[in-house]
């Protein structure tokens, strides 16, 4: 299958007199072209090296970097082409690129971030004049005290809070019929790619901000694919990190056994950036203590040292033939990357996880149990009126107008009415989910094969927007067996499929994000799908 590869994308170049046709784009299912184009965007496709150089070189300053995102957000992401994919910019931004230009001149550099204007997803806190929602109505008034951990060390390294990204509502933990990237604050995110289409979720405005060059990098949250899945249907890359490696204190969660925050970047390379500069070991979280440290050295310069052009020679990875046969589409778009990676100089070992499919229900049980018990805690400290997850319900009930006018709240419902953490059902259940996806099942196959990771196709295609009946269409990739285990997974462009992007997982042992970054980084540049 003959794989299109085009230099840069021309889907999103929409002038504000284009909206009547982004609508009909909707209604006909028909993709953006070159006659809704205005002039191209001068920092489309920019890397946060290229911004640097930028600024560096004087061409730009971080005020004037940042103007230029808000003006293409405000033109393209809620007039032009109507993505929603930020629910919400900084009103301090200009202010914190001052700053940043304020320093450069003075011969302060923070580091690799300083000036870059980052996206956050909506569900960490910012202590700013931007409320946390987790995408709720009933959120607006939670403006927290004290910032993120990882997002105060965003602050530390430079980086500019250009705003705050939608999602599927409450992380997409409130209706098993629930259309990914809808929130009752933000609306349904689209794809930017084929604007009918969805952009996946539940870090949809993080993934397809980034995929629309609103920002040059996003920070997105997954409990099981909320990061690989978008950045894939969006067409960039994602990195879910090893289960503590990131803070997730400041992020309102589900369930403390998976969640954890993870970068989506246009690159690998600006990726692991991020990655760097958001990991760190913190006190209020007590998983963190676990990760190594990285030789003494800053972590995102520990990190760039694997991305090395030939890091696909000596690989052993493993092809999880389980997650293809889905879609003969797909198969074909993994034919080349099959071919890259042997060409890189890997070895290609087909392997089976025997586990895989066995352990849902479990996680599920798991997912109840702990989003109310994690919830509860979270809502407790937080500003917001409404303190439990009962009380989230009745405003739900209360506002179902305009909270549940497409799905309701049955995950909601299903979790108030579970125990404590102590339940024999709660701690069975987890102990069955690790076993499943850890001792039995990433380990024992890279274990038994010999490997440095596994490769896989991450999903399916981009599927229809469809708010009567929810998400459809869709297949898994091999993202719940790295996020119920709490491994890393790294998903990068693999190709389109008549216009809709495909993306292919490496995924590994727990804190092998080096390993895995030297691969993804090898197959990008060999490939440059995007």
């Amino acid at each position: 299958m003959k794989t299109e590869k085009p230099n840069r994308r021309d889907f999103l170049s929409v002038s504000v007199a284009a909206a009547a046709a982004s609508g009909a784009l909707l209604l006909n299912g028909q993709k953006m072209n070159a006659q809704n184009k205005t002039d191209s965007f001068e920092l489309e496709e920019i890397t946060i090296a290229g911004l640097q150089a930028k600024m560096q070189s004087g061409e730009m300053s971080s005020r004037e970097i940042t103007e230029k995102y808000l003006d293409r957000i405000q033109e393209q992401d809620q007039r032009g082409a109507e993505i929603h994919s930020v629910i919400q910019t900084n009103i301090d931004a200009l202010k914190i690129a001052d700053q940043m230009d304020k320093e450069r001149k003075a011969g302060k550099l923070r580091g690799a971030l300083h000036g870059i204007p980052i996206l956050i997803k909506d569900n960490i806190d910012t202590a700013d004049k931007m409320p946390n929602t987790a995408g709720s109505l009933a959120m607006l008034d939670n403006f927290p005290k004290q910032d993120a951990f990882l997002v105060q060390k965003l602050r530390d390294a430079g980086a500019v809070i250009l705003g705050k990204t939608n999602l599927s509502e409450w992380a997409n933990f409130r209706s098993s019929k629930s259309s990914s990237g809808w929130s009752g604050r933000g609306g349904q995110t689209r794809n930017p790619y084929i604007l009918n289409r969805n952009p996946c979720g539940s870090s949809a405005g993080s993934g397809a901000s980034i995929a629309a060059n609103f920002a040059a990098v996003a920070v997105g949250t997954e409990t099981d694919g909320s990061v690989i899945c978008p950045a894939a249907t969006c067409g960039i890359v994602g990195i879910k990190p090893t289960l503590g490696l990131v803070s997730r204190s400041g992020i309102i969660p589900i369930a403390h056994s998976q969640d954890t925050a993870g970068p989506m970047a246009r690159s690998v390379s600006d990726a692991v950036i991020l990655l760097g500069v958001m990991a760190g070991t913190d006190p209020k979280d007590s998983s963190t203590k676990l990760q190594p440290k990285a030789d003494s050295m800053k972590y995102v310069d520990f990190l760039q040292t694997f991305l090395k052009a030939d890091g696909l020679r000596g690989q052993r990875l493993g092809v999880a033939r389980q997650f293809f046969g889905k879609n003969d589409k797909v198969d074909g778009a993994m034919k080349p990357v099959l071919d890259a990676l042997r060409d890189g100089g890997a070895t290609l070992v087909d392997v089976e996880f025997p586990t895989n499919g066995k352990f849902g229900d479990a996680e599920f049980d798991v997912l109840l149990y702990e989003f109310k018990a994690d919830l509860n805690k979270y809502l407790a400290t937080a500003t917001t009126k409404y303190k439990t997850l009962q009380s989230l319900i009745e405003f739900n009930e209360e506002n179902k107008e305009r909270e549940m006018p497409f799905f309701g709240q049955e995950i909601f419902l299903q979790a108030q009415k579970k125990g404590n953490l102590n339940e024999r059902t709660y701690r069975l259940a987890l102990a069955k989910s690790k076993m499943m996806t850890q001792t039995q099942g990433i380990d024992a196959v890279v274990i038994k094969n010999k490997l440095d990771a596994v490769m896989a196709p991450s999903g399916g295609l981009a599927w229809m927007i469809d708010l009567v009946n929810g998400d459809c269409g869709v297949f898994e990739g091999p993202t719940s067996l790295a996020a119920v285990a709490g491994y890393p997974n790294i998903t990068v462009p693999a190709g389109y499929i008549q216009d809709l992007p495909v993306g292919v997982s490496f995924f590994g042992r727990a804190y092998t994000e080096p390993t895995l970054i030297k691969i993804a980084y090898a197959y990008e540049q060999a490939t440059k799908f995007r």
